[in-house]
């Protein structure tokens, strides 16, 4: 048995969970999931974004539980330093954090108007004024760190940021957002990762369906 756990919610809708389960993977560290399903009261409330505090994803480890993905993220970097989870230089992380920080903080219109859901694509999915708001941010955010670090990824290599800005990645292919070359071709590289890969396939065979996520808006 792992000496980590890692307490999930559904990969088809929980970005949360995406982002710890990347973390995790990326740091290198061993962990066994632990799925709560997607019928579980709290799980619904995260998923639907009525929770005030997000409780899952929560990684349990050598008897320290963290459950704020942020939080899961700087503690793996520290137990972890070579995954290169921040970048080394000191500007280079402190930027690392600050994106990071953004994604974890806002874009609530993103969030509620276009949700995770990796089983389907909305044809013809009409964005409105304050989701393309952030829309337009995150794609500015990316294409400055591609620019400044020379990509592949947001910070040259995989790093935290990928993490947490996987899912929306998924949300761009989900919902046909319209990108430009350079940000198409950074959610290439994070939709072709072995993780994603993986995760990806495994959403797609959860039985489990939740009405109000599962509908055309």
């Amino acid at each position: 048995m792992s000496e980590a756990t890692l307490t999930i919610s559904s990969k088809n809708y929980s970005s949360w969970s995406l982002r710890g389960w990347l973390l995790a993977r990326f740091a290198g560290l061993p962990f066994e999931e632990i799925v709560v399903p997607p019928d579980d009261a709290d799980a619904r409330k995260e998923l639907l974004l009525l929770s005030p505090s997000i409780l899952v994803p929560r990684l349990t480890h050598g008897g320290v539980k963290i459950w704020d993905t942020l939080a899961i993220g700087e503690y793996l970097n520290e137990i972890k330093p070579r995954a290169g989870l921040l970048p080394s230089d000191r500007a280079a992380r402190a930027h690392c954090r600050a994106v990071c920080g953004e994604m974890h903080s806002g874009f609530s219109s993103l969030r509620s108007a276009l949700p995770m859901n990796l089983k389907r694509v909305f044809h013809g999915h009409k964005v409105w004024l304050r989701a393309q708001a952030d829309i337009d941010r995150i794609t500015t955010i990316w294409r400055d760190c591609l620019k400044r670090y020379g990509g592949p990824y947001l910070f040259g290599k995989r790093s935290m940021a990928d993490a947490m800005y996987a899912p929306v990645v998924t949300r761009f292919v989900t919902y046909e957002v319209k990108l430009d070359k350079p940000c198409t071709a950074y959610a290439g590289e994070i939709i072709r990762m072995p993780e994603m890969i993986e995760w990806t396939a495994a959403a797609q065979k959860e039985p489990d369906e939740i009405d109000e996520l599962d509908m055309e808006f």
